[in-house]
C-alpha cells in the first residue's frame, strides 16, 4: 500500500456507506502510517499535535496538524474500533462516569475522520479544493452514520419554512440542514455538522435565529465539529505549529446576545473551551452528545 492508492480509496465514496467502510478505511491508513512516513513533525507550540511527511508517492507532502493525544495508533485503533461499535449499539447502558468509554467514542471518532484527511493531504495541489469539499461531505455522513447505530435516525435534507402574513400562508423558505431528526413527522433536533468552525461560526447562529423567529418554534439546533486548529504560517522554512481557527468573542457575542445553541460538540477541543466562562457552558466533546445530551433534546 502506498498513499497513491489510499487516495485513490478516500476519492471513492463508494468506500464509506457504512461505519465499517469508514473503520476499515482508517486502519488501512494507519498500517501505512506506522511503517511508510518519510517523517513525523512535532509541532513546536502544542507539542502534541504532529504533521505527517509522505514519501516520494505522496510528493513529500506535509498533513494537517493531526493531535497525538487522539488519534490512535494501528494496534490500539484495531481494538478500539470493535469496541466503539458495540458501545454505540448499546450506548444507552454505558455509565456517564466511565471515561474510558467516553474516550473510545470520541477518539476512534476523531482517528477516522483525520485518516481520511490527512489520506487527502497527499493529492495533487490543483485538486485540494475539490478534496476538501470531500473531506467535509464524509465526515457528515460519518457523524449521521454513528447516530443511526445509537438507534437514532438522522438524515440531512432541506426543510421547508412556511412564512406567515396575517395568518395566511404566502410562500415557503428552503433551508439546508447537514442533521435532521425527527420522531414520526415532527422535527425534533436541527443541526450543521462540520470539519471546523472557521467561517461558519456567524451562520450556524444566524440560522437557529432565522429559523427559530421565522417558525415560531424553539427547535433545538446543535452543532458538530471535528476540531478547530490549521497549520501555522511561518515565514521560516521548516517551522511547524497550530494555529486555533476558533473565535471566542464571536460565539460568546452570539450565545449572550443572540441565542445560545442547544448543543457544541468537538471531538478535538480546545484548551480555553474547558475552562472559560461561557465557553466551558455551552462546548463538550462529542461524546457527550451521544451518551447524555441527544435523548434529553429529543
Amino acid at each position: 500500500m502506498n498513499i497513491k492508492k489510499l487516495v485513490a480509496k478516500a476519492l471513492n465514496k463508494g468506500n464509506f456507506t457504512d461505519l465499517q467502510g469508514y473503520i476499515d478505511f482508517a486502519q488501512e491508513y494507519l498500517d501505512f502510517v506506522a511503517e511508510h512516513l518519510q517523517a513525523e513533525i512535532v509541532s513546536q507550540n502544542e507539542n502534541h499535535y504532529r504533521f505527517y511527511q509522505y514519501d516520494r508517492h505522496g510528493n513529500f507532502q506535509i498533513t494537517r496538524p493531526i493531535n497525538s493525544n487522539l488519534m490512535y495508533k494501528t494496534d490500539t485503533f484495531e481494538l478500539a474500533s470493535s469496541k466503539f461499535l458495540e458501545l454505540l449499539r448499546n450506548v444507552k447502558d454505558v455509565k456517564p462516569e466511565l471515561e474510558v468509554e467516553r474516550q473510545i467514542i470520541n477518539n476512534t471518532t476523531y482517528t477516522i475522520q483525520q485518516s481520511i484527511g490527512a489520506a487527502l493531504d497527499g493529492i495533487e495541489g490543483g485538486k485540494s479544493n475539490a478534496a476538501r469539499k470531500l473531506n467535509g461531505d464524509l465526515f457528515e455522513h460519518l457523524i449521521r452514520l454513528i447516530i443511526n447505530e445509537i438507534g437514532v435516525e438522522a438524515k440531512a435534507g432541506v426543510v421547508q419554512v412556511p412564512v406567515t402574513i396575517s395568518e395566511t400562508e404566502q410562500f415557503n423558505m428552503s433551508y439546508q440542514h447537514d442533521l435532521i431528526i425527527k420522531e414520526g413527522d415532527e422535527i425534533k433536533i436541527l443541526g450543521s455538522i462540520k470539519t471546523s468552525s472557521k467561517d461558519r461560526i456567524d451562520k450556524i447562529f444566524m440560522d437557529k435565529f432565522l429559523y427559530s423567529r421565522l417558525t415560531e418554534t424553539t427547535i433545538p439546533h446543535i452543532v458538530i465539529f471535528l476540531n478547530d486548529v490549521q497549520r501555522k504560517k511561518s515565514k521560516r522554512e521548516n517551522e511547524y505549529g497550530i494555529n486555533a481557527t476558533f473565535l471566542p468573542g464571536h460565539f460568546k457575542g452570539y450565545t449572550v446576545k443572540l441565542n445560545p445553541l442547544d448543543g457544541v460538540y468537538y471531538c478535538d477541543i480546545r484548551p480555553n473551551m474547558k475552562t472559560e466562562n461561557i465557553l466551558k457552558d455551552h462546548i463538550k466533546t462529542f461524546d457527550h452528545l451521544l451518551i447524555d445530551d441527544i435523548w434529553n433534546l429529543l
